[in-house]
């Protein structure tokens, strides 16, 4: 007996499937993760991430002209610098790499994107950790929280309109937030890398930064074995005035990132790291994928396990293929 319900009818066509799609990505869902270093005469090629490069500030400014023509929703930097020190005092210069790009970029396009700032020591520190080191090498959780506020009112005074606390701390986020508060920074927004794990998918981003790390991020960091803990880490950034939470990675943390956009009542994010965009484009390099099709398929699975918006180094390259059409709707 043939079957009475078919499912199939709304997959007979490309027309047919873009109509019925449930996920549907726009450009403005996107946001560009960019890294511009001291000392360049001209951009470098990061070998471990084909396509992307360490930027001059005039090469940054020419890369946020074209993500603001593409729809792209804002752009998020990382700062690498020439020197570095224990307590990562570049950080908080307010003429260090990082704090100079905000200015100049946020001065030219501020009105036109939403620049967004790492708000993190590991790129300046000549260890490598996300904070400061006690006497016994490990990281001082709360002597970290007071150069983290440093950081948030040097990045917001600079100008960047979200600052992103992606070191794990315990309290960043409260603290940060009574330290932007208390200098008048009412409307400087926070961005919680809630759910972050110590990930092997951080490798090329090493050399994107120039990391000095040796060793690992394990005591802060969360355990990729723990789902709950993510949710838990998230709620407690929201209890603490986060305005967004992060989930990062994102594809090996599909779970992780369900739960929190399930729980959240504010904006829940992801980030594409670099490791996944280099599996990607190695992969397909050798041609063992389709290259676009894997992107779209990637980001898509994010967006559809609850992600409001997906860091990506695909930003303007996926925002210029969308136009008008969702990345789950391809044929």
């Amino acid at each position: 007996m043939p079957p009475t319900l078919r499912p199939r009818r709304l997959r007979q066509s490309a027309p047919m499937r873009r109509l019925v799609a449930e996920t549907r990505i726009h450009p403005a869902q996107l946001v560009l993760p960019m890294f511009v270093a001291e000392g360049l005469d001209e951009p470098r090629p990061i070998s471990s991430m084909p396509g992307q490069v360490q930027h001059t500030l005039d090469s940054a400014a020419s890369e946020v002209e074209r993500a603001i023509a593409a729809g792209v929703g804002g752009i998020m930097l990382f700062g690498v610098p020439t020197e570095k020190d224990a307590v990562g005092s570049g950080a908080t210069d307010p003429d260090g790499i990082l704090n100079r790009a905000t200015r100049f970029l946020a001065e030219r396009f501020g009105d036109a994107t939403v620049v967004q700032t790492d708000l993190c020591l590991d790129e300046f520190t000549d260890h490598g950790h996300c904070g400061v080191l006690a006497s016994d090498g490990s990281v001082d959780n709360d002597a970290t929280l007071a150069r983290y506020a440093g950081m948030a009112l040097a990045q917001a005074e600079a100008g960047s309109r979200i600052l992103g606390l992606s070191g794990m701390m315990d309290g960043q986020v409260e603290h940060v937030r009574a330290a932007l508060d208390a200098a008048g920074h009412l409307d400087t927004a926070i961005l919680g890398y809630s759910a972050k794990y110590a990930s092997a998918l951080y490798g090329p981003f090493r050399e994107a930064v120039d990391s000095s790390l040796q060793g690992d991020r394990k005591t802060y960091q969360q355990d990729p074995a723990n789902r709950r803990e993510g949710l838990r880490e998230a709620l407690l950034d929201i209890a603490e005035g986060a305005d967004i939470v992060m989930v990062k990675p994102a594809s090996l943390y599909l779970d992780v990132l369900a739960d929190v956009a399930a729980a959240s009542d504010v904006p829940v994010w992801a980030y594409q790291v670099s490791g996944e965009y280099a599996m990607v484009e190695a992969a397909a390099a050798n041609g063992w994928i389709d290259r676009d099709r894997m992107i779209a398929e990637s980001l898509t699975s994010i967006v559809r396990a609850g992600a409001d918006v997906v860091l990506t180094y695909w930003a303007i390259e996926q925002a210029q293929l969308l136009g008008t059409q969702g990345l789950g709707a391809r044929s």
